[in-house]
């Protein structure tokens, strides 16, 4: 799945580093990713989870929440309510880069930031919490009593989490014991996912059974059997995008349509950048872009690029009939084309194109392939050229239905 960088400031001016993770072709929903609590948007299961559900055609944005990561400020400035503001900041960014999310997924106390910052983003129309503690204060059992009591004596305290240091500060300490969140996963009033491991060391299951009982209908639960709590295991990450996915899609919508385009191939913007693009070729979706020294993110195909690998797969594909029609004792063929510009000369677009057989065939059998090779379809159209045929029965009904047709040449 295509990556994007996606920076916002968040409600203090703070640039806030993120990560969209987008869908090859149209989204059919947003969403945005809280990471667990000192983890970063580039935590192995944010990163898996996020790709899941983007290759499940939900684009996501996953960030690091300020004073983590790559984001601007310090963490022992950092705190829950924070954490919450720094979520509603960034659905405002998505929905003004015309992205607006429509989901809300936190792993753990991100999950709480989730269920907290729904209540002032009335366009979220589900959100789905992993980990999630009941009581934000659950967080504080990471930290031994010394430690707390130094916190509150000190003002701040070094802290080592996960293997990691960090400097807590006593607003964050005040700040997660005072959290209501039975009230406000109680008037939530959106559809709720709740998945969680039985086996959670970190975040206990009576934590999941504290927020379904609070929650209202329509609220499901997913037993994570065998998971950790940082769903390290690949495997379980990935089952989470999938149930999350498959869930959430009776909220946001039906998947993009199979149906047949009326169109042999379609590109459309997606407005992830300058030129970035959704392909639609035959049964094929994927993205295509320019450079970046043409604007683009280098993110696809160019179009150049498209127009080698056509000459390239119909060589290949000529080439195999052909030979199984003759019997020949051919194994794989490779096709690799690239194109140039001449400046300057009658024909300045040049396309150079080498094939390689693997088999044991003689001078004339090459020979031949290479004749055959020149007559493919693809090769036969470049060579002898086209003509622009914009007035057909397609275009007409399309221009019927208000879309402008532009004349092929």
């Amino acid at each position: 799945m295509p990556t994007r960088p996606f920076t916002f400031a968040n409600a203090a001016g703070q640039q806030l580093s993120g990560r969209l993770e987008l869908p090859v072709g149209r989204a059919r929903a947003w969403a945005v990713f809280a990471h667990c609590f000192t983890c970063g948007k580039d935590n192995l299961a944010a990163v898996r989870i996020a790709r899941g559900l983007a290759g499940a055609g939900i684009g996501v944005l996953r960030f690091d929440f300020a004073g983590l990561g790559d984001s601007d400020g310090d963490f022992v400035d950092s705190g829950f309510g924070l954490n919450v503001d720094d979520l509603v900041a960034a659905a405002g960014a998505m929905a003004a880069a015309g992205m607006p999310p429509t989901l809300l997924v936190g792993h753990s106390l991100g999950g709480a930031a989730a269920l907290a910052a729904a209540g002032h983003l009335p366009d979220i129309r589900a959100v789905a919490v992993i980990a999630a503690p009941f009581d934000v204060a659950n967080v504080l059992h990471q930290l031994s009593p010394a430690a707390i009591a130094d916190i509150e004596r000190s003002g701040s305290a070094g802290v080592t989490l996960g293997g990691r240091p960090f400097t807590i500060g006593r607003k964050f300490i005040e700040d997660v014991r005072h959290q209501d969140q039975r009230g406000r996963i109680a008037a939530l009033g959106r559809p709720l996912l709740i998945l969680h491991a039985p086996g959670d060391a970190v975040v206990g299951i009576d934590a999941a059974t504290g927020i379904y009982l609070a929650a209202h209908h329509p609220k499901s639960f997913v037993s994570l059997e065998g998971a950790d709590h940082l769903l390290s295991r690949a495997r379980d990450a990935e089952f989470v995008a999938d149930m999350i996915g498959v869930w959430a899609g009776r909220y946001l919508g039906e998947p993009a349509s199979d149906d047949a385009s009326a169109f042999d191939a379609e590109a459309e913007e997606t407005g992830a950048s300058r030129f970035d693009v959704a392909m639609r070729a035959g049964t094929a979706d994927f993205i295509a872009d320019e450079p970046e020294s043409m604007g683009g993110l280098g993110a696809g195909a160019t179009p150049y690029d498209l127009l080698c690998a056509a000459l390239a797969a119909c060589s290949t594909m000529t080439l195999r009939m052909y030979a199984e029609k003759k019997g020949w004792p051919i194994g794989r063929i490779r096709t690799g084309v690239a194109h140039r510009y001449e400046a300057g000369t009658a024909q300045p677009d040049v396309l150079v194109r080498q094939i390689t057989i693997e088999g044991d065939i003689d001078d004339e059998q090459r020979a031949a392939l290479g004749r055959v090779a020149d007559r493919c379809p693809v090769h036969r159209i470049l060579e002898q050229g086209t003509r622009f045929d914009s007035v057909d029965v397609r275009a007409a009904h399309m221009a019927d239905a208000g879309t402008l047709v532009l004349p092929g040449n």
